[in-house]
């Protein structure tokens, strides 16, 4: 029996499987070693995802995760879940490679997350063979929720929205700079803050103010993360996160302005990885 987990910094689907098939399933917060520590890991796993798999003993756990990939940071979170599945092996993968996995399969392709945060990769069918820096959420994470998030939030500070806009806002958020200043640099995840405020773009996506934020948040995207790959414009593109998904047709018309093929657009990776895991315990 494997335990898989494909985790974002806002939350973390889980699937139980053995050789016949899917067992159970969970949802809990997200998680990322960059915001968190072990002890504080292990407790929210203790907290949220035991009750929901009541005697689960995994002989695996293959954990992908945003933020994990720099050793030390795999660590943080494989002793988590070694404290919480003490007979297990526990395996810790950035997202990008259940992005890859789940969304290219076994072809060449140019794998990209746009959720909370952002990331892309060039996959050539087996493995990552090139990744651009991603500098997080305060110095990159263009095209992501976070980023949306900024840009509504800047606008809306800086007096910058229209006025039927700001109205809106106010109505909907009754917040005010020093309580975004506080959230934004005193509280712990501050890109799932700001995250939040990407559902304001996506209830008035067909504002022409909003609508133009929007292009060009995802145009950034293509910028930074995608057209520097070599050849790009002969690749497939394929997309996964709340952001790709729901703003999807948005996307697809900014990624025809740089010659971007978009094929694939999931919401979560979960299935294409349980497939992939499937596979490997039937062999």
């Amino acid at each position: 029996m494997i335990l898989i987990a494909d985790s974002g910094s806002t939350k973390t689907a889980w699937r139980l499987l053995n050789a016949q098939g899917e067992v159970a399933q969970a949802l809990t917060v997200g998680f990322n070693p960059y915001y968190q520590n072990t002890p504080e890991i292990a407790q929210t796993l203790k907290d949220s995802l035991l009750p929901q798999l009541p005697g689960a003993t995994p002989q695996e756990v293959y954990f992908y995760g945003a933020g994990c990939s720099a050793k030390d940071k795999q660590d943080i979170v494989a002793a988590a879940l070694l404290e919480v599945f003490p007979s297990a092996q526990a395996h810790v993968h950035h997202d990008l490679e259940a992005a890859a996995r789940a969304l290219c399969g076994h072809k060449e392709g140019i794998a990209c997350i746009l959720g909370t945060g952002s990331n892309s990769c060039l996959y050539d069918g087996e493995k990552i063979v090139q990744n651009l820096p991603n500098l997080g959420f305060i110095l990159g994470d263009e095209g992501s929720g976070g980023y949306m998030g900024k840009h509504i939030v800047q606008a809306f500070l800086n007096q910058e929205l229209p006025p039927d806009l700001h109205q809106a806002f106010e109505e909907r958020y009754h917040t005010n700079r020093d309580e975004i200043v506080d959230n934004v640099y005193r509280k712990p995840y501050p890109n799932r803050y700001m995250a939040g405020f990407a559902r304001f773009l996506s209830d008035h996506r067909d504002h022409p103010f909003i609508y133009q934020m929007i292009c060009k948040c995802l145009g950034d995207f293509f910028e930074k993360a995608v057209i520097k790959y070599p050849d790009y414009q002969k690749k497939e593109t394929h997309f996964v996160g709340s952001i790709a998904y729901y703003f999807r047709d948005i996307l697809r018309t900014v990624a025809k302005q740089y010659g971007v093929t978009v094929c694939t657009i999931l919401e979560s990776p979960i299935e294409g990885l349980s497939q992939y895991h499937q596979q490997k315990l039937t062999l």
